[in-house]
């Protein structure tokens, strides 16, 4: 038997904090793709369920359109099952306009505040919508076969401490020796696995698609292959495109061409259809300014979008101005004799430079 454990797929998300409207637009259509390319894989790979740990929708109000697109899959594939519990971003109910006859006969849901279960032979799968009550108790209601292979659904936040009235935390340690095979989890939008206990392991699926610049790196789903009562858990990635986040480490001696070609070869192996967010860090010169804006046009045009960062400081020659006679020699001897940390002496002297020398100063 085959189970894709996946979480946290955020449908009909705004995301217009980094993207323009028409970028967005797209987006939230590329991640309803991708929910229907994971249910294509499934079809290929002879899936029978597919459980969903949460955060399916990101918003109270869905449009209509991504309501279907959830649904046509569920309906013209009846042979994989859904199984699918609510997270804290599900504040819709996205079958409430659908009479009892409309809803797809093969979604199994695990609502209401006791814990649900569903057999597939020696499969078990069993789930929990956490609240502030029932967090406290997880462990103790629940019971499993332990001649079962058991699969547990749960979403929220993993810990090794008791949460105070929060629904969210997931008391990891109330779980152990349970005859839990794998917990899959979500509300984590990166692939982690633990182990749980000398029989299983907890599982964070991540999320399908990485949609800001705190969900960088590889994105999917796990695909869990079940022989025998054994569960072999492997990530699947999945994502249409993927998030980066780039250090380009400059030096004093580096120039323009320079720092872009350094640049250049810090995003060598992103694909051009990929989110890239660029921070340049070292340091440069006293008398040198970055021009960040022309980087970040150069790579506009290589990549889906771009975003950067200037957070390089002044490389500041002490020895060079031990005997300047002007007033940038005497205000560097002065920050020099202040108790500052480097990094704050290094950016005082810069702004003061530019002041000295009559440029515009940004503080």
């Amino acid at each position: 038997m085959k189970i894709i454990h996946c979480g946290d797929l955020h449908l009909d998300s705004n995301m217009e904090t980094n993207l323009s409207k028409e970028q967005a637009v797209l987006r939230r259509e590329e991640l309803l793709e991708t929910y229907d390319r994971m249910v294509e894989y499934a079809i290929s790979q002879d899936v029978r369920v597919i459980i969903i740990a949460g955060d399916l929708f990101d918003k109270p109000h869905i449009r209509k359109t991504a309501q279907r697109r959830v649904l046509e899959p569920m309906y013209l594939h009846p042979e994989i099952d859904f199984c699918y519990i609510r997270g804290n971003h599900d504040q819709c109910d996205f079958l409430s306009d659908l009479e009892e006859e409309e809803l797809p006969q093969n979604l199994r849901l695990f609502s209401g505040d006791q814990w649900i279960s569903y057999d597939y032979d020696d499969v078990v799968i069993s789930g929990l919508e956490l609240n502030a009550q029932n967090s406290k108790t997880l462990g103790m209601d629940l019971v499993l076969d332990q001649t079962k292979c058991n699969i547990v659904v749960l979403h929220g936040q993993e810990s090794d401490y008791e949460g105070k009235d929060r629904a969210e935390v997931i008391h990891i340690p109330a779980l152990r020796n349970k005859y839990i095979d794998y917990l899959a989890l979500g509300h984590i939008h990166s692939y982690k696995m633990e182990r749980l206990d000398e029989r299983g392991v907890y599982c964070y699926s991540g999320c399908l698609e990485g949609r800001g610049f705190d969900e960088c790196g590889p994105k999917g789903f796990v695909l869990l292959d079940i022989q025998d009562g054994k569960v072999t858990p492997a990530f699947v990635p999945i994502a249409g495109r993927q998030l980066h986040e780039v250090t380009a480490d400059v030096t004093p001696e580096m120039d323009m061409p320079a720092i872009m070609a350094l640049v250049q070869e810090c995003v060598a192996e992103i694909s051009e259809k990929d989110l890239v967010k660029l921070i340049l860090t070292g340091k440069t010169q006293m008398d040198f300014d970055i021009d960040l804006g022309r980087i970040l046009r150069t790579l506009q045009a290589q990549f889906f979008f771009v975003k950067g960062y200037d957070r390089t400081s002044v490389a500041v020659d002490y020895e060079s101005f031990r005997n300047d006679r002007s007033l940038k020699g005497e205000f560097v001897r002065l920050m020099e004799q202040q108790d500052f940390s480097e990094e704050d002496r290094a950016e005082m002297i810069e702004l003061g430079m530019k002041a000295i020398m009559g440029e515009d100063v940004d503080v």
